[in-house]
């Protein structure tokens, strides 16, 4: 098969999507020999991006990687903290992925993911035109998501986005859910039909990233080893909420040995940075993403994690950190509504503790409950092991490829 994705986050940036859309990508072609073409942007880092951008301008320009094929659609790439900025990217993107999508020759299946949010309508046209199969794979759940900028307040951009999404749920022969939280929420929100709805998990690589000894590489360079870790790790951003961390920080200083590591980038890292320093938390850590060689040291550093969301966004978002929280053996603490999808792999693998959005104090008392029980962490943690084996990254690859297949099979008969 040949298929194409449409996503402006790729192969080399760091966020979540970008990433795991290029394992999806590469496994496809080197454990089921399809070929694959990405229609991606620029990387949204900003060293990234600088160092991959041309000295002349060019609107798409030809890539390979790992077998891959990659048309690099220009477009900016202003941090996307407001509205205006992150508009600008979608619209920059959009317009170039426009002419990209003339130059994918002949293809059996079009993806289109959520980045941006209207990407759907260049890759459905693309489809259409090429008598091709169209998925839409639902990262985020768009207008709800957009309410997350600070800034954005526009019934009239709401009314749009809406009717773009139930369009292009309504061209889609399959749309790929996150979750049973998420399938509920296109069902009732977006009027998907349940017949065309394939739910597939994110996923982490489950032997990439595996338990080690609590002292590792990480943890001794950055002098953690004997300290008690609570992490945060991945997207920095709007939907996370965060901020609760330094309001628990501020309640557990008296807690010698806490350490609260926020690892990864995103727009509210520099003004949590910027807040704890303004209270003399020094209790709280940032570091930078981290290679992926290093994931196992970074993870099992952590004693215990924190996975947020704001309330109101279950299935809107699906919190991909957690995938490899499950991979690395280790219990987390859940602030999130009661049905976001990783309250129930908590609750039904018993490897981590719900409380309500945003509520530092049960956050607090679940910290203080495990930092204090070593015995209940480690036999959660095994939990989490276990459930990890069940989101694996083969299995998740594996289900895309039955998607597909069940598609161009169904085309050609």
């Amino acid at each position: 098969m040949h298929i194409a994705f449409f996503n402006r986050s790729y192969y080399p940036d760091f966020g979540a999507t970008g990433q795991l859309l290029t394992e999806l990508c590469e496994d496809l072609v080197a454990q089921y020999g399809d070929r694959v073409t990405v229609v991606t942007g620029v990387p949204l880092t900003a060293q990234l991006s600088a160092a991959a951008t041309p000295r002349w301008y060019r609107p798409v320009r030809r890539e390979e990687h790992n077998g891959v094929r990659i048309l690099r659609a220009f477009g900016t790439s202003f941090r996307p903290t407001r509205f205006v900025g992150r508009v600008t990217n979608y619209l920059s993107y959009f317009a170039s992925a426009v002419l990209a999508s003339t130059r994918l020759g002949r293809v059996d299946v079009v993806v289109a993911l959520t980045d941006p949010p209207i990407i759907g309508l260049v890759a459905s046209l693309a489809a259409r035109v090429r008598g091709a199969r169209f998925v839409f794979l639902c990262e985020d759940i768009f207008p709800e998501v957009a309410r997350l900028l600070e800034d954005f307040d526009s019934r009239r951009i709401e009314s749009v986005l809406t009717r773009i999404n139930r369009y292009i749920i309504r061209r889609a022969d399959r749309v790929v859910a996150l979750g049973d939280t998420m399938k509920r929420r296109l069902i009732e929100t977006k009027g998907a039909v349940e017949g065309k709805i394939r739910v597939i998990h994110n996923w982490a690589d489950a032997s990439a990233i595996v338990p080690l000894a609590k002292e590792n590489r990480f943890s001794t360079a950055h002098g953690l080893a004997d300290r008690f870790v609570l992490m945060h790790s991945g997207n920095v951003g709007l939907s996370q909420n965060v901020d609760v961390l330094l309001e628990v920080a501020d309640q557990l200083r008296g807690l010698d040995d806490l350490v609260i590591a926020i690892v990864g980038d995103g727009a509210r890292k520099p003004v949590l940075a910027a807040e704890a320093a303004r209270r003399r938390l020094e209790n709280v850590r940032f570091f930078p993403y981290q290679p992926k060689e290093l994931l196992s040291d970074l993870f099992s550093t952590a004693d215990l994690f924190l996975v947020s969301l704001k309330q109101g966004l279950a299935g809107f978002i699906v919190p991909s950190k957690l995938y490899g929280i499950l991979a690395a053996g280790r219990p987390f603490v859940v602030s999130a509504d009661e049905d976001c999808e990783a309250s129930q792999i908590a609750r039904e693998h018993d490897c981590g503790i719900v409380v309500p959005p945003g509520d530092c104090q049960a956050i607090c008392d679940a910290v203080r409950l495990l930092r204090a029980d070593k015995r209940r962490r480690r036999a959660m943690g095994m939990n989490a092991r276990l459930a990890g084996d069940l989101y694996d990254r083969a299995r998740a690859v594996a289900a895309y490829q039955n998607v597909f297949t069940e598609l161009t099979d169904a085309h050609d008969r």
